[in-house]
């Protein structure tokens, strides 16, 4: 069957020496393993460029039924970064993301509100000025409403954050997995925070990495086999 749909490439493999497997996020498929061969060549159907985080790119594909990994077509860009290859902070907050979506975005199934989640806010992070260094903070957040495990924030003065059951509390939970005071604070504030008011999220260096080790361990806790996150220490080298 032939398909024409957009996609956001997630992780790129190699298979062998000529060949990688790539996994894209489809609008029309979700998410789907393909065979990349030769894409370093100059005439090559799908180029290197292409394949890079979080690109999102056209693609004309051959889906067979009950087949593990498909087969590209044609593929070509969807959209053309102005900044995210070139621009150091942006590019490691791309790899990490990427990384996320590639291990939190399990099922083949489509959803069409999540696709233009991501695709609208690849294309804010490529065009952002202010704030870059939150962008990937308040993904995270945005993020966990289409995870099903989205923090209920009604109770917003209380003073701690139960990263378990995903609530705000006045007094500290009885199990050690919570935020202190001064981190749900915090973390409140990214929670009311939108991409257009990214600029208004001001944190020290130390309260950068504190909401995302938290936001990492309450996805390690609401995520199966949310681990391991190889660009987790590239972004905040590259923060430092």
């Amino acid at each position: 069957m032939q398909i024409k749909t957009t996609g956001i490439v997630l992780h790129t493999v190699k298979y062998s020496d000529s060949a990688n497997i790539t996994t894209i996020y489809t609008r029309e498929c979700g998410r789907v393993p393909y065979m990349v061969y030769g894409a370093n060549k100059k005439k090559a159907v799908c180029r290197a460029a292409f394949l890079q985080p979080l690109s999102i790119v056209d693609l004309e594909v051959t889906h067979h039924p009950g087949k593990e990994i498909q087969r590209i077509k044609e593929i070509k860009a969807g959209y053309l970064f102005a900044e995210i290859p070139f621009h150091p902070a942006k590019n490691a907050i791309a790899l990490f993301l990427s990384e996320v979506l590639f291990r939190v975005l399990r099922q083949s199934e489509p959803d069409d509100e999540l696709f233009c989640f991501l695709e609208e806010s690849i294309k804010t992070l490529d065009l952002s000025g202010e704030g870059t260094s939150n962008f990937h903070l308040i993904f995270l957040v945005k993020l966990t409403r289409f995870l099903g495990c989205s923090p209920n924030y009604e109770q917003e003065n209380s003073g701690y954050f139960d990263l378990i059951n995903g609530v705000f509390l006045r007094q500290r939970p009885i199990h050690t997995h919570y935020l202190i005071p001064d981190i749900s604070k915090n973390l409140l504030l990214l929670l009311n925070t939108d991409y257009g008011e990214i600029e208004n999220a001001v944190f020290s260096r130390k309260q950068k990495i504190e909401l995302l080790e938290s936001l990492v361990e309450y996805y390690k806790l609401h995520i199966p086999d949310f681990n391991g996150l190889h660009s987790l220490e590239v972004l905040q080298n590259v923060f430092d």
